[in-house]
């Protein structure tokens, strides 16, 4: 008996002959030509609005749903996927997928901003577009995927023509800092890089993110290029600095609410130490995913992520074995483990702590970090009383008593107290604005959904009005 031939298969856009082993319908180029040509929302005709699917969806109210009928719309020629949507409204695709398959979102700022980047006429929508009267109207937006290309040229040299990003006008700074790399490169190379890292982290203290970000960001570059045909001696250590270069800049990029360059960076860091047989410093990018998925509520990925950090082959300083351990704790809380393992697991922390040299510093950060998971266990009157005690010392930088306050925001809405909560939301506003800080400004989002119920009292509808009129300045 003989086998009936396969059909053969053709690209849906060139026509050449798709490999068995591609179940797509284009071919690798032209699926590549595809993706580069749909970097940003691309323009469509007015009748693209028009179509009953899309109708259907703009009739529900529901932003997710409108999303998925723009992704399956057939103007496009295919299927959208989530991660390229979700990288144009600044999300994961896991936060898409929750917006499309969850409950219609409600806050305001939000729907503004979606409807705002895919270009959805405002006549048909179901809430008023601010009026538009010159640029303060209109949200920033960082284009995540755009700054992952901006890393990729920077690693690759930064020769040639740089691409265009959010970053842009920063690229003359990156410049000079690249300059200097290469200017000062001699024996000495490693001890005049780490200086620099150092500035930028203290430029990240005094004027937030966005302003350290362009060293940073040269250092790694410069790093990267010297690593290239130098001694095994010197190039570990190189790698070694490099990796806490990528590790300060995924947090930078974290600070910014930008997921995507955060989550490549960090990726970085993990590579570099791995090259560099740093196992210390791969178990502490562990941890630092595992905050940034609690940034994304993201429980199971803080729980499994924490867990991860904690079992490594990696000796670690009693502090930092101290933070896992109290990450473990979150997780649990956020599992809807009983309070009483969530406890257990914060008395394991202490007695961790208690173990080391600690000085006053990490005992102020770790009651600040149980305060966090006493919130998601369901006790916030506990972590109102700990956030008070740290807020009065004063011993905060500017942006952690923004997110702080913020936090404590949160947990004063949760006992009930929505004037206390949005007179210290009011008072954290004005340190994410001065910092850049659009964690902070996430979290006080956050507290504006808790006070909800009392929207009509003053002192949140003036909170709720602050925060949505300042998204711009964020």
């Amino acid at each position: 008996m003989t086998r009936a031939p396969k059909t053969q298969r053709y690209c849906a856009r060139c026509g050449n002959r798709l490999s068995s082993y591609n179940a797509q319908k284009f071919c690798h180029p032209c699926d590549l030509a595809f993706r580069e040509q749909l970097a940003h929302p691309p323009e469509v005709p007015a009748g693209f609005w028009q179509t009953d699917r899309m109708r259907d969806a703009l009739s529900t109210w529901h932003i997710g749903q409108v999303i998925y009928a723009y992704r399956l719309h057939p103007h496009h020629g295919r299927v959208l996927p989530q991660e390229l949507i979700a990288s144009w409204l600044g999300l994961t695709q896991a936060q898409l997928s929750r917006i499309e398959n969850g409950s219609a979102p409600e806050q305001l700022s939000r729907l503004t901003q979606w409807a705002q980047a895919l270009r959805i006429p405002a006549e048909l929508l179901w809430f008023k577009l601010p009026a538009s009267d010159g640029e303060a109207s209109v949200p920033e937006q960082h284009d995540g995927e755009a700054d992952v290309r901006l890393a990729r040229w920077l690693f690759a040299g930064g020769r040639g023509t740089p691409p265009a990003s959010s970053r842009t006008g920063d690229l003359e700074q990156i410049a000079l800092a690249l300059d200097d790399g290469y200017r000062y490169f001699d024996g000495a190379a490693i001890a005049f890089f780490r200086e620099q890292l150092t500035k930028s982290k203290a430029d990240d203290g005094i004027h937030g993110s966005a302003a350290a970000l362009p060293l940073a960001l040269a250092i790694l570059a410069a790093v990267r290029e010297h690593c290239k045909g130098v001694k095994s001696s010197v190039r570990q250590p190189l790698l070694a600095l490099g990796a806490d270069g990528a590790e300060f800049v995924g947090w930078l990029y974290r600070d910014l609410r930008q997921p995507i360059a955060a989550g490549y960076w960090y990726d970085r860091a993990i590579e570099m130490a791995q090259e560099a047989n740093d196992l210390a410093m791969q178990g502490y990018v562990l941890l630092r995913k595992s905050q940034m998925a609690y940034d994304d509520r993201d429980g199971s990925r803080v729980l499994s992520l924490a867990e991860a950090a904690h079992h490594g082959p990696w000796q670690l300083p009693v502090a930092l074995r101290s933070e896992i351990t109290q990450q473990i704790a979150r997780g649990l809380a956020m599992g809807g483990e009983s309070f009483g393992e969530v406890e257990r697991k914060l008395d394991e922390a202490r007695q961790v702590l208690a173990r080391g040299q600690g000085n006053e510093s990490d005992e102020h950060t770790h009651r600040l970090r149980s305060a966090s998971t006493y919130i998601e266990a369901g006790r916030p009157i506990q972590a109102v009383s700990i956030y008070r005690t740290a807020l009065d010392s004063g011993a905060l930088s500017t942006r952690d008593e923004g997110y702080f306050r913020a936090r404590h925001a949160v947990a004063l809405a949760l006992c009930g107290d929505p004037d206390s909560a949005a007179d210290e939301g009011l008072l954290a506003i004005r340190c994410a604005t001065e910092k850049q800080s659009a964690r902070t400004k996430q979290e006080l989002v956050r507290a504006i959904e808790a006070m909800d119920r009392w929207q009509h009292r003053p002192g949140p509808r003036e909170l709720r009005e602050t925060v949505y009129a300042g998204a711009n300045r964020l």
